[in-house]
């Protein structure tokens, strides 16, 4: 019996001192992009970020679970150093050639200012901690466990 994909394209779940999440999407970059999403929504409501800022980001890693994690570790990074909150994700493609994965990407936001984004939950860290990447009859599953 196929799992309904919620309307948001991911859930959270019950995880001792972390935050656990699943993203779902019809295809692979969908289904990365509403990853990308559910990790910002863990620190901050992105809910009313503007598309003023976009960051071109072009990863390539060995095996899929790789790119989830350096995708979702490249964002944290900009978040953190760059001050930019993104909201948007457009990403052009996944491909695989010669057993690596890239990934190639637009992310849309804004410049962070604490007195207008309301600051939630620190994250510290994307894990491989429950790591999965996977394609279901439904489309792609992403899940992953930040370090808060």
């Amino acid at each position: 019996m196929p799992v309904p994909i919620p309307d948001k394209g991911y859930e959270y779940f019950e995880h001792t001192a972390d935050a656990k999440f699943r993203a779902y999407g019809m295809t692979l970059e969908e289904a990365f992009q509403n990853a990308a999403v559910a990790m910002l929504n863990v620190m901050i409501d992105t809910s009313n970020i503007s598309n003023e800022v976009s960051e071109k980001i072009e990863l390539t890693s060995e095996d899929l679970d790789g790119l989830a994690v350096d995708w979702l570790s490249e964002l944290l990074y900009l978040f953190e150093v760059e001050r930019v909150v993104f909201g948007k994700f457009k990403i052009d493609n996944i491909t695989e050639h010669d057993g690596d994965y890239s990934l190639s990407a637009i992310a849309y936001g804004e410049l962070l200012d604490l007195s207008q984004h309301k600051f939630d939950t620190e994250v510290k860290a994307v894990t491989y901690n429950e790591l999965k990447v996977e394609e279901t009859t439904d489309g792609w599953v992403v899940q992953v466990v930040v370090d808060t």
